[in-house]
């Protein structure tokens, strides 16, 4: 899970009859010069004053939060969502990701709380007009992913153990937890909840950190063993701390499952379904990772020192059950000393993730109350499961440290593509993207004649290295005639990547058959991998008979004269 990371600077600028609003980028935006183009091809500038009257008509207001909407959705791009939405036009794009669009509604709702908390009397009126209808917005865009949580009878008794626990050290929250269908356990709101709203407050006493591991009696030890690091350290603490009865944290112990089932799990059959998928080498490698890390610990550690280090609590199943506890439940949080910490933090690890989020930033110590606080960041209504945001991760990476798939079009599900250029085509292409990928074609809106739902950066650099020579995007004989040299070198890098799926589902039916979590769960993905490339090829044919219509029609149009 991710720390908050704010990519925008924004202040105001009083006026007697009303106030500038700044909305500027980041100079230490690492995407400052792309971003700074797209802002210029839409309008903008890097540094936008935008001027609210103290008095504005309805339209004025919608008029204004569109332009605050535009220019807040490319200030807060990652560099996925600049690649797959980068287009030659000047028109606003209306959607990234729904990252993007509830960080975009936070970059203005944040702005805009600022402008209140300092505002004349006179300005408090526009502002918090303006305010009311970004949560408005925000509230339209949540009611098309609102849905009510179907709820299991399981018993919830460990769970709601660890909810007394917490609450009397001082934990605060509008949470209940459920087993939810499909999901195992969930958090679900036992009443209306608002953008703003604080859904849990955990005091800093109970976040599980490196300072608990500082106090034992492995610290002296460990810390003198050349490189180790403090989530080792951490790791290694809690494979002991969990067997230890009158642990302080023992209940919340007692309620973490006995296999986490992530895909560092796999065993062979799951493996084996994976064979030539990029899954299966991220899998590979960090398994082996992991397998290393524990022999250049164990056993030294456990026959040096037996009494501090128990055999039986050092077995390498005890390590890898450790190694997915921390992958797939722990937070790296900023403490008020402004480090950031590797955490287990009790509760929280209930919030299961959303590919639409109600909560986005939950990273760091609120240091006026020494507790973490995770505030909605679009409503929830009573029902709802309530989910954060683990991440802007791929499917791969979220089977292998979390151990599931996403509902839903994942954004970050891509393939990345190895092009071997010649050298002399590798002299022709100038681009600004390093590294190109595809990701399903359905994501695309732009489906039209030269993009086919296919990225614009890797059409222009494809085209750029079969055709060193001016290329324009326009319906004339040599490009449409081009353009169709281009298609038929994608179709056969796209049919020859289906044709390595196709090729191993002979191998696939016995599989498609088992029972097991892990072959069930690599098969899913295997199917989401084969879905996006034959995405790619399905556009591509499209495409191709678009472009021979429109060479026919070109043609016919010069036998006119």
């Amino acid at each position: 899970m991710e720390t908050d990371n704010q990519t925008f600077s924004s202040d105001e600028v009083r006026d007697d009859d009303g106030c500038f609003i700044l909305l500027a980028l980041d100079r230490n935006d690492h995407l400052f010069d792309k971003k700074k183009k797209l802002l210029e091809r839409q309008g903008f500038m890097s540094e936008n004053l935008i001027f609210l009257k103290c008095s504005m008509y309805p339209e004025e207001v919608d008029t204004v939060l569109k332009e605050l909407v535009q220019i807040a959705r490319i200030l807060q791009l990652n560099e996925l969502e600049m690649y797959f939405g980068e287009n030659n036009e000047g028109t606003p794009v209306d959607f990234y990701s729904p990252r993007n669009e509830v960080e975009a509604f936070d970059t203005i709702i944040s702005l805009l709380d600022s402008s209140l908390s300092s505002c004349t009397p006179a300005q408090f009126s526009v502002l918090q007009e303006l305010r009311k209808a970004v949560i408005h917005m925000i509230h339209e865009y949540g009611n098309v992913h609102s849905m009510d949580a179907k709820t299991l009878e399981n018993s919830c008794e460990k769970e709601n153990c660890l909810l007394q626990w917490g609450e009397s050290s001082g934990v605060r929250t509008s949470l209940k937890v459920a087993y939810v269908e499909g999901a195992g356990r969930g958090t679900i709101a036992k009443e209306d909840l608002d953008v703003g709203d604080t859904v849990l407050e955990i005091p800093l006493a109970i976040i599980i950190s490196e300072e608990l591991v500082q106090k034992s009696t492995m610290y002296p030890i460990l810390s003198k063993v050349e490189g180790m690091l403090p989530e080792t350290m951490m790791l290694l603490w809690s494979m002991k701390e969990k067997h230890i009865v009158d642990s302080k944290f023992r209940v919340y112990f007692d309620t973490l499952p006995e296999a986490f089932n992530t895909g560092l799990s796999f065993g062979i059959g799951a493996m084996a379904t994976l064979v030539g998928t990029l899954l299966f080498d991220e899998l590979m490698q960090a398994k082996e990772h992991l397998r290393k890390q524990y022999n250049e610990l164990f056993p030294a550690l456990c026959n040096d020192h037996p009494a501090i280090f128990p055999k039986e609590f050092y077995s390498w199943e005890e390590f890898l059950w450790a190694c997915e506890l921390w992958y797939s439940n722990s937070l790296k949080i900023m403490f008020p000393d402004g480090h950031v910490r590797t955490c287990l933090v009790p509760i929280a690890g209930f919030l299961n993730h959303s590919l639409h989020p109600h909560i986005l930033h939950y990273g760091k110590v609120d240091s006026d109350t020494n507790s973490l606080k995770f505030r909605l960041s679009r409503p929830c209504r009573a029902g709802e499961e309530c989910y954060l945001s683990y991440g802007n991760y791929s499917g791969s990476h979220l089977v292998t440290f979390y151990g599931f798939l996403p509902e839903g079009d994942n954004v970050d599900d891509v393939i990345p593509l190895d092009i071997d250029f010649s050298e002399e085509d590798n002299n022709n292409v100038t681009s600004d993207w390093n590294t190109h990928m595809v990701r399903g074609t359905w994501l695309s809106k732009n489906q039209g004649i030269f993009h086919y739902g296919l990225p614009s950066p890797f059409l222009e650099c494809f085209r750029k290295a079969l055709f060193p020579g001016l290329h324009t995007n326009c319906k004339l004989q040599g490009s449409l005639e081009g353009e169709i040299d281009v298609l038929s070198e994608l179709l056969l890098i796209f049919s020859g990547m289906m044709e390595k799926f196709e090729d191993e589902d002979e191998d696939e039916d016995e599989s498609r058959t088992s029972t097991e979590w892990d072959v069930k769960l690599a098969l899913e993905y295997k199917d989401l991998q084969r879905k996006i490339v034959s995405s790619c090829l399905t556009s591509c044919h499209a495409g191709l008979k678009t472009v021979e219509f429109a060479l026919c029609d070109c043609m016919k149009e010069d036998i006119r004269g």
